[in-house]
C-alpha cells in the first residue's frame, strides 16, 4: 500500500492554527505564566497536588475543555486540548496533569457510558471539578491487560469486585474512578469490562501512595478493592465492553501526552536559550559557541517536529481516522522522546547550573520521563505503529 493511501483522510490536513486555537494558545500561556511559576518548585518538593492551582483552572475553564457543551464543558476538538496541555506542560508538567488525568479518566464514560451517566459524571467533572481517575494498571497487568486480575461478580442488582489497582494518577483524590474488571474470566479481551466507581463505595481504599521520580505535584496511589459492591446501573456499555473502551480510551489520550513532551521540551528549550544568551565564557556569551547553538538548533527541530506530530494524532482522533491508532501512538512515542532529549541536552546546556534546583530545568528532565512510560510505554507504541505499518505498507 502506498504512503498516499496510508495517510488517506489526513492529507488536506491544515496544521496553521486557527484563530480560535491562537487565542486558546495566548490565553492558557498567560495563565501558566502568572500562577504557576512561583509554586512550581515548591509543588514538586511537597509532592502534594497543587489544590490553589486547580481551582484557578476551575475558575478559568480549563478543567472544562474537553467535555461536551451539553454536559457543561467547552466543547472542545482534541487539537484544542492539545494546545492547552502543552502550555500548562512548559512551565510545570505536573500541574498539566491537574486537569489531564479528568479526561483520561472520563474518557470512558464519554465513550461508553449512557445519556444519565454522563449527566451525573461528566457534569460534575466540567462545572464543579471532580476528579475522575483511571484504573487499569495492575501490579502484574502493565501493558499486557490481559494480565488483569481485578474480577467482578454480578449479584441481583450489584457487582462485587475484588482486586488491587497500582500507579493510578490521582486515585487517592478521586471522587469517582473507572475501573477495568473482568467479569468473565475464561473469554479472554472480552471477559473485560469497566465500571464506575465512588469513593466512598463500602470495600474500597486506598493503599499505598508513590515516592516518585517526577511529576510530583501528581499524586499516584494504589487501590484496593475487598468486596467492593457496587451498583449494577455503573457498568459501562455492556459486559464484556471493557477492553474496547480501554483501546479507544487510550488512542484518544495518548496524542495529550505527546502534548506534555512537547511543552516540557519547550520549557527547557526556553530556559537554555535564555540561559546562553546571558552566560559569558572566554569574554562572550555561549550561544556565540557553534556546539551550543548546534544543540539549541537541534532542540528546536525536534520540538517542532514533535508539536506537529502531536497535532496530526490529535486530528485523526478528532476524525476518527482508521489510522488514529498509529498516528496517536506515534504523537505519544515522539513527544515523549523528545521531551527526554531536550530536557537533557537543556541541563547540559546549562552545565553544572542546570543540574541544581536553582533553575527548573532538572525538574523538567525528571518530569519529562513519564512520558515514555505511561499510557503505554514508547517500546509498546513502537510495537502499535510497527503492526499498522506491517498491515498497511503491502
Amino acid at each position: 500500500m502506498a504512503v498516499e493511501t496510508v495517510l488517506q483522510g489526513l492529507e488536506n490536513s491544515n496544521y496553521t492554527l486557527t484563530e480560535e486555537q491562537q487565542d486558546i494558545k495566548k490565553c492558557v500561556r498567560e495563565f501558566a505564566e502568572a500562577v504557576i511559576p512561583d509554586r512550581a518548585a515548591q509543588i514538586d518538593e511537597d509532592a502534594k497536588f497543587p489544590w490553589d492551582i486547580y481551582k484557578e483552572m476551575i475558575k478559568n475553564d480549563l478543567v472544562a475543555v474537553p467535555y461536551p457543551e451539553e454536559y457543561g464543558g467547552l466543547g472542545l476538538d482534541p487539537v484544542a486540548e492539545c494546545i492547552v496541555v502543552e502550555e500548562l506542560s512548559r512551565v510545570d508538567l505536573s500541574c498539566s496533569l491537574a486537569c489531564m488525568v479528568n479526561s483520561l479518566g472520563s474518557k470512558p464514560i464519554l465513550l461508553g457510558g449512557n445519556d444519565q451517566q454522563k449527566k451525573k459524571y461528566i457534569t460534575s467533572i466540567a462545572k464543579e471539578g471532580k476528579i475522575c481517575a483511571f484504573g487499569l494498571t495492575e501490579a502484574g497487568a502493565g501493558s499486557d491487560f490481559m494480565g488483569i486480575q481485578t474480577k467482578a461478580v454480578k449479584k441481583g442488582d450489584k457487582y462485587i469486585i475484588n482486586g488491587s489497582k497500582l500507579f493510578i494518577s490521582h486515585g487517592n483524590l478521586a471522587d469517582f474512578i473507572t475501573v477495568f474488571a473482568k467479569t468473565d474470566p475464561k473469554a479472554g479481551i472480552r471477559g473485560l469490562s469497566c465500571f464506575i466507581i465512588e469513593k466512598d463505595y463500602p470495600g474500597f481504599k486506598v493503599g499505598k501512595t508513590e515516592h516518585k521520580l517526577g511529576i510530583r505535584g501528581s499524586e499516584t496511589a494504589e487501590l484496593i478493592f475487598e468486596d467492593m459492591e457496587v451498583p449494577a446501573e455503573n457498568l459501562l456499555s455492556s459486559e464484556g465492553s471493557g477492553w474496547k473502551i480501554a483501546m479507544n480510551t487510550l488512542d484518544c489520550s495518548r496524542p495529550g501526552v505527546g502534548a506534555q513532551g512537547v511543552g516540557v521540551a519547550q520549557g527547557a528549550l526556553d530556559c537554555a536559550f535564555k540561559y546562553a544568551q546571558e552566560r559569558e565564557q572566554f569574554d562572550q556569551p555561549i550561544a556565540n559557541f557553534e556546539a551550543v547553538q548546534n544543540m539549541l538548533v537541534d532542540m528546536e527541530i525536534r520540538t517542532q517536529a514533535a508539536r506537529l506530530m502531536v497535532y496530526r494524532g490529535a486530528e485523526a482522533v478528532n476524525a476518527n481516522n482508521k489510522n488514529k491508532a498509529m498516528y496517536s501512538s506515534l504523537a505519544k512515542c515522539y513527544g515523549g522522546d523528545v521531551a527526554m532529549r531536550v530536557t537533557t541536552d537543556a541541563v547540559q546546556v546549562l552545565g553544572g547550573y542546570g543540574y541544581t534546583k536553582e533553575f527548573p530545568v532538572e525538574r523538567m528532565m525528571r518530569d519529562a520521563k513519564i512520558t515514555q512510560i505511561y499510557e503505554g510505554t514508547n517500546q509498546v507504541q513502537r510495537m502499535v505503529i510497527s503492526r499498522h505499518l506491517l498491515k498497511n505498507y503491502k
